[in-house]
């Protein structure tokens, strides 16, 4: 009896302790974490695009002999600058200068036969008027001084032909530009056969141009735009292109297109585009690679936002958008092109929504934050 009364004792007094525990005060939840937020806004876009070229002068002419002979001296000094008409090259001319010797011979002989042939024609022509020769003497003395003419005018012709081939060892530059490195040595025998090799190159690059290759969808897209924008203005088109150079930076003049091929190459699928710059310093020389950028699009109410504030799962990109009350829900969108590392919306976003811009990882689907607007600065925009 007396252990039934204890353990009842004991487990009243459980009974009170447990009841005790229950009326204790129950802990607040945490406050929502405070993320910052940005705000989407809406702004004009240019979307540029780049294409591998390679640089070429306006002018590039391969310097050849004309005539078969051995060099006999250099004129230039490589890699300068040489005037039209400078004298590049000398090839010997003992040989061409005997023949035009020969030819101005012929000449005198002919113009000797002429005169023969003239005063003869003079003397018989009165006596053939009073028939004191026979009209066949005169015919003859016609035919005979018709002929010398012709001679003469062969000789005539072959002198200057002489005289051409003569000035032909002496290369001349066709052009004012850069001189390159020559390709001939004094002693060379230059100018044989039907492909003669070429002595030297001279480029004119006061302006160049610059060749890339356009896919057919690359090219209806520009195409399209520039009819759109004024029917192929070229100053128009001109203030789309600029130049990356090999070591990134942008070349100080604007470009504009000059020149486009007559069709697709069927076997690439390319077209074959060409752009012309000013280069009134020099710094662009022939075989450069660069790319040309040129404005494909302008995106009108475009909305940019940081390549932070999205995620992107199985292809799709998502991001946090913050609601009413605070409250955080995930809402798909659908990316174009990065412009200065920030990623344009073309679906999804709408000016004067918040976004969630750091701390990702720490919301989900219905989290309730303390949003604090960030501006976004310039350097927040070159993530990658």
């Amino acid at each position: 009896m007396k252990q039934l009364l204890a353990t009842m004792a004991l487990g009243g007094w459980f009974l009170l302790a447990a009841c005790g525990e229950s009326k204790a005060p129950v802990a607040p939840p945490p406050p929502p974490p405070t993320l910052p937020v940005v705000e989407i806004q809406t702004q004009t876009v240019p979307l540029y695009q780049d294409f591998v070229g390679q640089i070429y002068g306006a002018e590039d002419i391969a310097i050849r002999a004309r005539v078969e002979g051995f060099l006999e001296g250099i004129h230039f000094d490589e890699g300068s600058e040489v005037e039209k008409g400078d004298l590049l090259y000398t090839i010997e001319s003992q040989s061409f200068e005997a023949d035009v010797a020969a030819r101005l011979s012929q000449v005198a002989e002919a113009k000797t036969m002429l005169a023969k042939t003239s005063s003869d024609l003079k003397r018989i022509r009165p006596l053939a008027e009073r028939r004191a020769v026979s009209q066949t003497d005169l015919d003859a003395a016609v035919a005979h001084y018709e002929a010398a003419q012709a001679s003469l005018e062969a000789a005539e012709a072959n002198l200057r032909a002489s005289k051409i081939r003569l000035s032909y060892t002496k290369v001349l530059s066709p052009i004012t530009g850069i001189i390159g490195k020559t390709w001939a040595k004094v002693g060379d025998l230059v100018g044989r056969g039907p492909d003669t090799a070429i002595l030297n190159e001279v480029s004119r690059i006061d302006t160049v141009n610059v060749e890339f290759f356009l896919t057919e969808t690359q090219y209806l897209q520009l195409a399209r735009r520039f009819k759109a924008e004024g029917g192929g203005d070229e100053e128009a088109q001109g203030k789309q292109l600029q130049l990356i150079l090999a070591d990134g930076s942008i070349y100080d003049h604007k470009g504009r297109f000059n020149f486009i091929d007559r069709q697709v190459d069927p076997t690439t699928g390319a077209i074959r585009i060409q752009a012309s710059f000013d280069n009134p310093a020099k710094l662009l020389r022939p075989g450069q690679f660069a790319k040309v950028r040129a404005e494909v699009e302008t995106v009108e109410d475009a909305i940019l936002i940081p390549q932070r504030c999205v995620t992107e799962r199985q292809g799709r990109h998502s991001v946090f958008v913050v609601g009413e009350g605070n409250k955080v829900t995930v809402r798909q969108v659908r990316v174009g092109p990065t412009v200065n590392g920030s990623w344009l919306i073309r679906e999804g976003l709408k000016a004067g929504e918040k976004i969630v811009y750091e701390g990702l990882q720490r919301v989900r689907e219905g989290t309730v934050i303390q949003p604090v607007i960030r501006e976004i600065q310039p350097q927040d925009r070159k993530e990658t």
